[in-house]
């Protein structure tokens, strides 16, 4: 096994370098492990649609990142009490996902700390039917990458609330998340152990001593910045990539009530409808072409709003009061 070490607790660049593993021609080791964590992210499944799984208020509030991968599933919260685990292997000849080979070295790992897991479902690892590790894998340049989520000691706070879905309705095609009661390792093992204390067990007993540690070269390095700049830190791919939906925001304001039915396509505002009981002295169909076009997102709703001078169509409403209305 060739163990590539990674320091970093940037989700995006953790996702570059897991992607470059697996795609890189010069990279030809058979199979590969990393472990690893993250400041406090949102963690959004391939086919989800990001704002629908999201509390957008709550993680700007937080400066919570926020990363679409590449596996499927549904949408996790880590953070630096999370452990991640990518098994990477090369010329993967199995036709069907299977989770079992890769999460049971994991399930065989943490009975060393005293923790008696297992496998439930089509990828959660349980204990005690509280869902501890979740798991996806997808292939990318006929290599498989198998990943998983350990929560060792999460803030659950942080959890619940970064994933809150918003209250608006919103109707969507996007593979919504499958919530379930989780737990932190911690809360199951008799002695006190520290994050990289319990890095330390886990490698032990899933690398068994035998294993070469594999340093990025420069090459390595400005290829997975490449990866970093033009992918995994873009709006395109992290909300972008979100499948059509349409969404409803209603607030009511001194001025009357006010409700906005955007269509979104790869996060892009194909259409708007503007409702309500208030007065306006303009063409509000103005107001309704003028956001078609820019994408569903805070700062660039915010300068189209300010172009538009938006508070003088909605009589006692103000461009500020709009914006906090559609987000």
């Amino acid at each position: 096994m060739i163990y590539v070490p990674c320091d970093s607790l940037d989700p995006l660049y953790n996702f570059s370098l897991e992607e470059y593993l697996a795609t890189s021609d010069r990279i030809d080791f058979p199979a590969m492990f990393m472990f690893w964590r993250t400041n406090p992210t949102i963690m959004i499944g391939r086919f989800q649609n990001t704002v629908e799984e999201i509390n957008q208020e709550y993680i700007d509030k937080n400066n919570m990142q926020v990363v679409r991968r590449n596996s499927g599933g549904g949408a996790i919260y880590t953070d630096p009490g999370v452990w991640q685990f990518s098994f990477i292997v090369k010329d993967y000849e199995r036709e069907n996902i299977d989770f079992k080979s890769f999460v049971d070295p994991v399930i065989k790992a943490l009975k060393k700390v005293g923790v008696r897991a297992e496998l439930t479902g089509r990828n959660d690892i349980l204990v005690k039917n509280k869902k501890i590790c979740g798991n996806a894998q997808f292939m990318k340049s006929k290599s498989m990458v198998h990943h998983g989520s350990i929560l060792f000691d999460a803030d659950i706070d942080a959890m619940t609330y970064g994933l809150k879905v918003s209250k608006e309705k919103i109707s969507s095609k996007g593979v919504k998340s499958i919530r379930s009661r989780v737990a932190n390792i911690s809360d199951f093992i008799d002695i006190k152990l520290t994050p990289d204390e319990f890095k330390s067990v886990m490698l032990d007993e899933l690398l068994d001593g035998d294993f070469y540690i594999y340093s990025l070269t420069d090459y390595d390095k400005e290829s997975i910045k490449q990866l970093y700049d033009s992918k995994f830190n873009t709006w395109e791919w992290n909300y972008g990539k979100s499948p059509k939906y349409s969404i409803s925001r209603a607030s009511r304001f001194k001025g009357g009530k006010v409700e906005f039915n955007l269509n979104i396509e790869n996060g892009i505002i194909k259409e708007c409808k503007i409702y309500g009981d208030f007065f306006s002295v303009r063409d509000v169909e103005n107001l309704e072409d003028g956001l078609v076009g820019i994408k569903y997102k805070k700062d660039e709703l915010e300068l189209r709003l300010d172009e538009l001078n938006a508070g003088y169509y909605i009589h006692g409403v103000s461009s500020n009061e709009i914006l906090n209305c559609l987000i």
